[in-house]
């Protein structure tokens, strides 16, 4: 499609797979076109693919792009909403296909003795409670139809006042005679009765569906027992209806006609805020601001600026407005809520789930920009994480190797500012250690470590992790306190199968949150030392004479290892000898077990 002075490869880059709505900018900063998308990153990317049977049309919106946002929702009937909503109050110049300004349909409850059920797309402040809008027909009708096949509900629309009743004006109907309608209009139905199906309706229509579902479940269960067949698979096609139903969505309740919702998410040098109005149940519009803190205040000093700022700057009249705390605004016109449940609290999590978006998008993209934030920010998060008092420039890691208990190898890798400094990563032969001695070896590569940087006068590291639990950490912690540098750095071990964290003298162990980055690089730590101990032990087995090589096979001595490389030169050779080869030199039960030992060579633990 051509070249775009708009770098759309990197926009595409912060945009999530998840469900929501995007808005297309031009040049002059004119909203031109929203969209709405089950999964928002495919979705845009699709405009910038280039495909010869895209319209000219979409060429044409494509070339004047300059700005890409978006909002996510939890739901792509949530994205359709709001994508309705906002093109209402935007009317971009490239959404002509809904200039016709349809309007979703709501079911309403009519406000009524003994109430109709039906569905409309007017809604009319008449004290009746109306439910939706629905994005699709077919689901609405769907609800409709189970709710009148679950119930016996009037359908006319009579006057069904007690007055009219008594004085015997109506008669039933054919919907009496066909068990549609239980004839309240003779007061074959009390109103209580009547009552009580709408309660169980509304919550059908309100997603609280449990108890309904409950009482039909036992309904279907005695009709079988009762061998009423009929009726308990007219029961149980119900019942699976009603367990696959969903009818609310976050972003629609009508029942919250005006109101303001704010959030705020914050970091040492920044803040961010989210605002969202909603009228008549939708959201119209949405914004995230950045705020840039020039002392240290507060999250609530911030976000009663960031309201003042978005009522501004929208004119909002809202008389109540949802925030995730209690703030101080004095103003006796507004209500502000605190969510702890319900619809309004499912409006501030969207909102949260916005701000914390738009937060770690611009924090990524400020620090693309600038690495040395990054850098002295992931330092800041470890120094508080791992409770040290001085920030850990200089990380290192210790990781044990050997195979069944020869070759033993400790290897150790430094991180200088987060990052891997590989010019400083070493290994230790061990040279005082008899036979598998997991401890005695952390002890002796510890012990020689910082010996010799003392000896050298090399500045120590502020973290030292050593990949192990207590019994190692215990031998690393001993060779410290022999150097006397034991309060002088901070040491934990990380144990590999919950990922443990444990502190000299804690009887229990520090958890991380998995996804935090303080572990992600204590694990890339102790990937990397184990790693590098690999190779390191590997070296060493290859530089160990050959006859020591071969002494690892079970059956083979010094003398018949000595044997085996003089007729066969080396050990590759030795390799791929066959068994009638091998039998030149040694015997036929030696020559299967060097067999036996290189074809298990590739998957011996190291």
């Amino acid at each position: 499609m051509g070249s775009y002075m708009f770098d759309y490869r990197e926009a595409l880059k912060k945009i999530p797979h998840k469900p929501g709505v995007y808005q297309y900018w031009n040049e002059q900063n004119e909203l031109i076109y929203i969209g709405k998308a089950k999964d928002l990153r495919n979705r845009v990317s699709s405009y910038f693919v280039k495909d010869h049977q895209v319209s000219s049309k979409t060429k044409v919106l494509v070339s004047k792009i300059r700005n890409i946002t978006f909002t996510i929702v939890d739901t792509e009937v949530d994205a359709w909403l709001l994508e309705n909503s906002l093109i209402k109050k935007h009317k971009p110049k490239y959404n002509v296909l809904l200039k016709d300004d349809k309007t979703y349909p709501w079911i309403i409850i009519k406000n009524e003795h003994f109430p109709r059920i039906f569905w409309t797309r007017n809604i009319i402040r008449d004290g009746s409670k109306y439910l939706g809008p629905y994005p699709s027909v077919s689901m609405m009708h769907t609800i409709l139809g189970v709710i009148r096949e679950t119930y016996a509900l009037r359908t006319c629309n009579l006057a069904l006042t007690p007055a009219n009743i008594a004085a015997g004006k109506f008669k039933v109907c054919l919907e009496y005679q066909l068990g549609n309608c239980k004839g309240p209009c003779q007061n074959y139905q009390t109103e209580d009765d009547y009552d009580r199906s709408i309660g169980e309706i509304q919550d059908i229509l309100n997603g609280k569906i449990s108890n309904v579902i409950r009482n039909l479940k036992t309904d279907m269960e005695g009709a079988a027992s009762n061998l009423d067949f009929e009726m308990a698979h007219r029961l149980k096609r119900k019942y699976d209806l009603l367990e696959n139903y969903q009818s609310k969505s976050t972003v629609v309740n009508s029942s919250i006609t005006d109101v303001d919702v704010f959030s705020i998410a914050s970091e040492e040098k920044h803040a961010f805020v989210n605002y969202l109005k909603v009228m008549n149940g939708t959201i119209i519009q949405t914004q995230t601001l950045e705020l840039k803190k020039r002392m240290d205040e507060s999250d609530a000093e911030l976000l009663s600026l960031a309201i003042s700022e978005f009522r501004s700057r929208y004119n909002s009249q809202s008389k109540e407005i949802i925030v995730p705390f209690d703030i101080e605004l004095e103003d006796a016109q507004i209500k502000f809520t605190v969510p702890k449940l319900g619809e309004k609290k499912k409006l501030l999590d969207l909102s949260q789930k916005n701000v914390q978006f738009f937060k770690r998008e611009k924090i990524d993209q400020y620090e693309k920009l600038n690495p040395e934030v990054k850098q002295e920010r992931l330092l800041t998060q470890m120094m508080k994480d791992l409770r040290m008092n001085q920030l850990p420039h200089h990380i290192e890691c210790f990781d044990n190797s050997n195979f069944q208990g020869k070759y033993p190898v400790s290897a150790i890798v430094v991180f200088k500012d987060a990052k891997p400094s590989k010019k400083d990563y070493r290994f230790f032969n061990v040279k005082t250690v008899e036979g598998p001695n997991d401890f005695a070896t952390m002890e002796e590569a510890v012990f020689r470590r910082y010996r010799r940087l003392l000896d050298e006068e090399q500045p120590l590291p502020q973290l030292v992790i050593i990949d192990g639990g207590k019994g190692q950490l215990s031998a690393a912690l001993k060779s410290l306190k022999l150097l006397g540098i034991e309060k002088q750095l901070t040491v934990i071990g990380i144990a590999k199968r919950l990922e443990e964290l444990y502190y000299p003298g804690d009887q229990y162990p520090l958890y991380l949150d998995k996804k935090s980055e303080t572990l992600k690089i204590i694990q890339q730590l102790r990937d990397e030392a184990h790693r590098f101990g690999i190779t390191a032990h590997r070296k060493k087995r290859d530089k160990g004479t050959l006859a020591t090589e071969l002494e690892l096979v079970p059956g083979i001595g010094r003398l018949s290892a000595e044997k085996l490389l003089k007729y066969f030169k080396s050990v590759k050779k030795i390799r791929e000898a066959t068994l009638d080869e091998l039998q030149e030199v040694v015997n036929l039960k030696q020559a299967q077990a060097v067999i036996a030992y290189f074809k298990s060579e590739n998957t011996l633990p190291a």
